[in-house]
């Protein structure tokens, strides 16, 4: 995410960094490289020339100039004017009065409104919501069977009428919530390859009807400037409430998520950070400025290990380290509960101090190596995970063969573990702070 920009902003400010004193030169010259950062991450012009402004006069003067740590203040300075071209905070779904909340998806083809559909639904499923998803799109080939198997993917309804009138779809879908219990209804609008006059007439009669609550344009962020027009028009024939910005793992320009709250004035509320039902992300701009200055993003680090692993999960891992009992089959539980983080290579980039670089770099963080190390473990009988010493070269000649690994790699595991345990004893022993009270 935002790789090639994070990349350039901090190759500007390494010019300025750990100076005791700054020019005015010093600065502009630096703020300079920035502009040209983000115009080439398709910043909209208009854009990044008003965000240099309005850090220049924040950062020339003379307290910043001849303060403590000038160029500490002055990133500090641009990370602030990031978060205020972003939102300031972040904007939450608005709730109906009266439930249902209705909440109307719209946006071109292929920008992944339907498969948004579904994450944003298991998003709010799992915060307690009774979720409908609706099937409002009667045009594009397969779109109901669509979004059918993307709600069994989230264990949440679909209220379908076939190819029936969608203006019809809406209205219906939502007397069925009234009468079903449902609080929150999610309707997944018809898109077109471009914006037409036919599209634009029945979104509106769909939102006439209606009333959502929300009105969530899904943009792909991969359309940089481009994703900002298609905003644009949307918002003029429809008055929408926000943005939700997909493939936002795969942008390293960044031109839409910097440039569509300045120039329409509407939060970006989600973005999409990869194809798994469960990469849906609300959209902090505080915590997105931090990433795009490489300076990590520990508070959603933090909530993604808070939902991978529970309490009571960290509590009987911490009673493990304390007794010494911690064996392969805790190693293996620990390695599924990082995966269940997402992709190991962005949580490293949220530590600060390690993003931006990791580029290139082997820190075996391959997600197929995470599947290898389940195989083996898996090919161990419960003996052999409970007491690893007893894996001599006959038994490890079975589990390679029953992995479909090598002995090698079985001993390569090994190592590794009895690393982590003397790691563990360290802790234990109290010569190293557990991150956790045990």
């Amino acid at each position: 995410m935002f790789g090639s920009l994070t990349e350039k902003i901090n190759h500007a400010f390494s010019k300025i960094r750990n100076k005791g004193a700054l020019s005015e030169l010093e600065v502009k010259n630096a703020l300079r490289e920035v502009r040209i950062a983000l115009l080439e991450a398709d910043v909209n012009y208009m854009v990044a020339k008003g965000f240099i402004k309005a850090v220049t006069e924040r950062a020339t003067g003379e307290d910043i100039l001849k303060g403590l740590n000038p160029s500490q203040q002055v990133i500090k300075i641009v990370n602030d004017e990031l978060v205020k071209l972003m939102g300031s905070t972040h904007s939450k779904l608005e709730v109906s009065d009266k439930p249902p909340t209705v909440i109307m998806m719209c946006g071109l083809q292929g920008a992944g409104k339907t498969t948004m559909c579904g994450k944003l639904a298991k998003l709010l499923t799992g915060q307690g919501k009774k979720v409908l998803l609706v099937a409002a799109d009667i045009y594009r080939p397969a779109a109901i069977k669509q979004l059918q198997i993307v709600g069994e993917k989230v264990n949440v309804p679909v209220f379908e009428m076939g190819q029936k009138n969608p203006v019809k779809i809406a209205k219906e879908s939502v007397h069925h919530a009234l009468k079903q219990g449902y609080d929150t209804v999610i309707i997944d609008t018809a898109g077109r390859l471009h914006i037409d006059e036919e599209l634009m007439t029945e979104l509106k009669e769909i939102k006439a009807k209606v009333s959502p609550t929300e009105i969530l344009l899904v943009v792909d962020a991969m359309l940089g400037q481009d994703s900002v027009n298609v905003a644009a028009k949307f918002n003029q024939m429809l008055e929408i409430s926000g943005v939700i910005l997909t493939k936002l793992d795969g942008d390293t320009r960044g031109g839409a998520a910097l440039s569509i709250k300045a120039l329409l004035n509407k939060p970006i509320k989600y973005c999409g950070v990869g194809e798994k039902m469960t990469d849906i992300e609300p959209f902090h701009p505080d915590r997105m400025a931090s990433r795009i200055l490489g300076m990590g993003d520990v508070l959603t680090l933090i909530e993604k290990a808070q939902k991978a692993i529970t309490e009571e999960d960290a509590k009987k891992l911490a009673k493990k380290i304390k007794e010494r009992s911690f064996d392969l089959q805790d190693y293996l539980d620990q390695l599924s509960s990082v995966k269940k983080m997402g992709n190991l290579s962005d949580m490293m980039n949220m530590i600060p101090g390690l993003s931006g670089k990791l580029k290139g770099a082997d820190l075996n963080l391959d997600e197929r190596q995470l599947e290898k190390t389940k195989a083996i473990i898996l090919s161990m009988t419960p003996a052999e995970r409970a007491n690893p010493d007893i894996i001599k070269g006959s038994r490890k000649k079975r589990v390679a063969l029953g992995s479909g690994t090598t002995v090698q790699d079985v001993n390569r595991l090994l190592n590794q573990f009895n690393q982590t345990k003397k790691m563990m004893k360290m802790f234990s022993s109290g010569r190293k702070k557990l991150p956790f009270n045990i």
